[in-house]
């Protein structure tokens, strides 16, 4: 079996993806708080991209992985 690669495009996404509305309108994906991530798991996350973006993000933050985003975040200003 071969190793599951993650897709930096989805990575890059969410870093520069805003909410697109309720509470955290306007913040980026990558920037919201776990515990309004949770109340998305719990009730259950959107379909298509934003809800694919939203259980990512989750899953990075409830496992330590945060500097899985911090290093996304530098690369694409380094490349700037």
């Amino acid at each position: 079996m071969e190793p599951i690669k993650p897709d930096s495009k989805v990575l890059i996404d969410i870093i520069q993806t805003k909410m697109p509305f309720g509470k955290y309108k306007g913040t980026f994906i990558s920037e919201l708080p776990v515990y309004y991530l949770e109340w998305f798991k719990n009730k259950g996350f959107p379909p298509g991209k934003l809800g694919m973006m939203l259980s990512s993000v989750y899953e990075i933050k409830i496992n330590g992985l945060n500097s899985i985003l911090t290093l996304v975040k530098t690369t694409l200003k380094t490349q700037r």
